[in-house]
């Protein structure tokens, strides 16, 4: 019986973080807080030749700019810590001398010109990738071939060494993953793994299950590409005698380029032309920056529904979830085994239905906070009731100001294309009596009193309404294509507009 639902997020510092680790933090997250539990971030940092200068605050800005706030690790705060790998050492070393001791590990002196020739040695039709096992252990050079007097002397002489875990032969390894059901493994195809490595500090496999049994982890919430390395953390748990705590395992599909095929990597963000990494990230080495969805104008609450439903489905036709909802929803069993296509056009979709259901108060302050921004003083409740009118046009909130710059700064150039086929005298004599028309319209007029007094002016003139409606949007707007013309003069109000088509007169005359 469980009496608290504990999980864990545990990056390592080597770069940017993967959108999807991304997504494992946030189901690992969503798992948390649906049991009411914890969510623990514990930083992997024991490989420090991989270590990168600001990856540990890379992550934590992330995850904070998606609201995936863990409970316990950042800061170091908590009732478990250290969080970082790298200072618990003397821990790891405790159980993997312990270990020893019972006959469960081993030392091996094995240099990597020796490793290698026991692969080529080893190579054979039915062992066509040699590992260091149960069929070569034997001739390799190591505590269970050296005498004991042999391994103090070397290792008093300072040779490296490594430990290794000792697979145990004919045996039959079995767990049940939370996603794929049971899996059942041979102990023959598992490797003697490193446990400890030449540098003292301990590889993935055992600080992983020292730290998830000593910080008390109910379930172990990964990427698929863990599932080999199972067995080995089954064994380890039984041979540190903590099959009482042994977590329950849940390995997560892989996020799929586009296409379906392979798994999607930080380098298909350059081939594909879309983030694959939260936030903007600059290599402190290089200098070379790669972009995040951050800075491309995507918001995290859209990002957060987006990558929830890469793998894991409600259930239901509902699309559209917040983060409160996908807390109280979000269930295991419904993960797919499959690995998700990234579909960045879902992504969009996603984004542009945030958008379209913000409040209008808050859509228009993000314009109008643009415009200040560019020196450009406009009313709030104008800002906002330009920003509406654009709310469904629009994807991300770069594309507000771009769209919408002729309500605020009337335009210097005219779209030549439509100025030169459709520029004519009677589209000029059009103008002039239309813009007079609506300088005797009332403060208050609206689009449908634009259109009425168009109308008249038409039917007046003797003129159809396409032969003057792309100029007439030029002239007052600059561009061939926006929102609806008589919203946009609504808008811009009777006498902005008429203006607009007195200025355009005398400039294209």
């Amino acid at each position: 019986m469980i009496n608290e639902v504990r999980v864990r997020f545990a990056p390592s510092p080597t770069g940017p973080l993967h959108i999807g680790g991304v997504r494992t933090a946030l189901y690992n997250f969503l798992f948390a807080r649906h049991f009411g539990g914890k969510f623990i971030i514990r930083i992997e940092d024991t490989d420090q030749s991989r270590f990168v200068p600001g990856a540990e605050e890379y992550i934590k800005e992330s995850l904070a700019w998606l609201k995936i706030i863990p409970d316990e690790g950042f800061d170091g705060e908590g009732p478990h810590k250290p969080y970082h790998q790298s200072e618990r050492k003397e821990t790891y070393l405790q159980y993997a001398e312990k270990l020893i001791k019972e006959n469960k590990a081993y030392i091996a002196f094995d240099t990597p010109e020796e490793l290698e020739e026991m692969r080529i040695r080893m190579k054979s039709e039915d062992n066509p990738m040699p590992q260091y096992s149960s069929r070569s252990r034997g001739k390799m050079k190591n505590s269970l071939t050296l005498s004991k007097a042999e391994v103090d002397k070397r290792i008093h002489a300072g040779e490296k060494y490594v430990i290794r875990l000792l697979v145990p032969d004919n045996n039959e390894v079995r767990f049940k993953d939370l996603i794929r059901g049971w899996i059942h493994v041979a102990s023959d195809t598992l490797d003697d793994k490193i446990l400890v490595k030449s540098d003292g500090l301990p590889t993935y496999h055992l600080a992983n299950v020292v730290d998830d049994h000593l910080m008390g982890i109910t379930h172990v919430i990964r990427g698929e590409e863990w599932l080999p390395s199972t067995p080995l953390h089954i064994l380890l748990y039984q041979y540190l005698n903590w099959e009482n705590s042994l977590p329950q395992f849940a390995h997560l599909p892989l996020l799929l380029k586009p296409e379906g095929k392979g798994k999607l990597s930080k380098r298909d963000g350059d081939k594909y032309g879309f983030p694959v990494i939260p936030i903007d990230w600059t290599d402190p080495d290089s200098g070379e920056k790669s972009p995040g969805f951050r800075e491309r104008g995507y918001l995290s609450d859209a990002m957060v529904n987006f990558l929830a439903l890469l793998g894991w489905n409600p259930g239901t036709e509902q699309e559209i979830f917040s983060l409160d909802e996908l807390t109280r929803v979000f269930s295991m069993d419904r993960i797919n085994k499959a690995g998700a296509k990234f579909d960045i056009e879902k992504a969009k979709w996603f984004n542009q239905q945030y958008i379209k259901f913000m409040p209008d108060e808050d859509l228009g302050s993000v314009l109008h906070a643009d415009l200040m921004d560019r020196g450009i003083k406009t009313d709030q409740n104008y800002a906002t009731s330009v920003a509406t009118a654009f709310r469904d046009r629009i994807t991300f909130f770069n594309e507000l100001y771009e769209k919408s710059i002729y309500f605020f700064v009337r335009p210097e150039s005219y779209d030549e294309k439509i100025i030169k086929k459709r520029w004519t005298p009677q589209v000029v004599e059009f103008l002039k009596h239309y813009s007079a028309s609506l300088k005797q319209i009332n403060e208050n007029f609206t689009g449908e009193d634009a259109k009425e007094a168009l109308q008249n002016v038409l039917n007046n003139l003797g003129l159809s309404m396409g032969s003057v409606m792309q100029v007439l949007r030029v002239v007052i707007t600059g561009e061939g294509s926006g929102i609806d013309l008589m919203q946009t003069i609504e808008l811009l109000g009777a006498e902005e507009a008429s203006y607009r088509m007195e200025l355009a007169i005398v400039k294209l005359s």
